[in-house]
């Protein structure tokens, strides 16, 4: 499922192909994602320019002085620059067409993406008002963690991967930044220090920057812009490891399930 590094990875992927440029048309093929797609998207878009390609969480916004297209990866989705005579694969469900001719193809085998349209600001749509702040940014402290963790009994994981706490921290990046911060996942996150967190803030942002630049990770679909996979996968320490000995101690990894997610730390090293 592509998170936060994924969708960053995109972000900056595509940015370069649509910013400045004006759509000539969108190609609708299949509407039923997780959410209908506009009927009037290519009546909407047509003959507007995207002023700009951002992130907010893992939804991709697409501005014009018009208003903002908002594009979620689902489950298995990616959007991929293509030339005009490229096939079209079972799963190709929109194409996003430039008078320059760059195509932006929007691919989802499970269809539990998403291409919604707002003409209202952004900032208060209702997929995006009520999410917490991004891990990449100043606003974003260990003293905000420590703050909103008090009388939380809820596993510090579990915690972590709120996105009304925190948006972007996926279940292969929570596992990996409670490993750097040597916190074990199971704790309560309301009994967990202010220092701890302040280390485990820090965790959090560098292994989330250290994806983005491998290109986020590839487990299952996610490919990039160019159809290629995500290389942070062979950085992983502990997710998809378990049983195998600590990169730390040597002590055999363990597995159990937190909120029915994989979850795999080192006893020994995660206190």
């Amino acid at each position: 499922m592509p998170e936060l590094p994924e969708v960053e990875t995109t972000c900056r992927g595509i940015a370069p192909h649509i910013l400045g440029q004006t759509v000539k048309q969108v190609i609708i093929r299949n509407p039923s994602l997780r959410w209908p797609v506009p009927d009037n998207l290519h009546q909407t878009l047509s003959g507007l320019k995207i002023e700009a390609v951002t992130r907010r969480a893992k939804y991709l916004l697409l501005a014009t002085n018009k208003g903002t297209v908002l594009l979620h990866l689902g489950m298995s989705g990616n959007l991929r620059i293509v030339s005009t005579d490229q096939a079209i694969g079972k799963h190709d469900h929109l194409d996003f067409v430039f008078t320059n001719g760059t195509v932006m193809r929007f691919n989802d085998p499970r269809r539990f993406g998403a291409v919604l349209w707002t003409d209202e600001p952004v900032t208060e749509h209702q997929l995006l008002k009520d999410l917490g702040p991004e891990p990449l940014l100043a606003d974003f402290t260990g003293d905000l963690l420590f703050e909103r963790s008090r009388n939380r009994k809820i596993a510090v994981k579990s915690f972590i991967m709120d996105s009304h706490i925190v948006v972007g921290v996926g279940n292969i990046y929570a596992n990996e930044a409670l490993f750097m911060a040597g916190i074990q996942p199971i704790g309560q996150a309301g009994k967990i220090s202010l220092a701890r967190y302040q280390k485990l803030a820090e965790c959090i942002r560098l292994v989330l920057h250290n994806a983005i630049e491998q290109g986020g990770t590839t487990l299952r679909d996610f490919v990039n812009e160019t159809g290629k996979p995500g290389y942070f996968q062979q950085q992983l320490k502990v997710y998809g490891r378990s049983g195998l000995p600590c990169i730390s101690c040597q002590h055999p990894l363990t597995e159990i399930r937190i909120s029915n997610r994989s979850t795999v730390f080192c006893k020994n090293c995660q206190k």
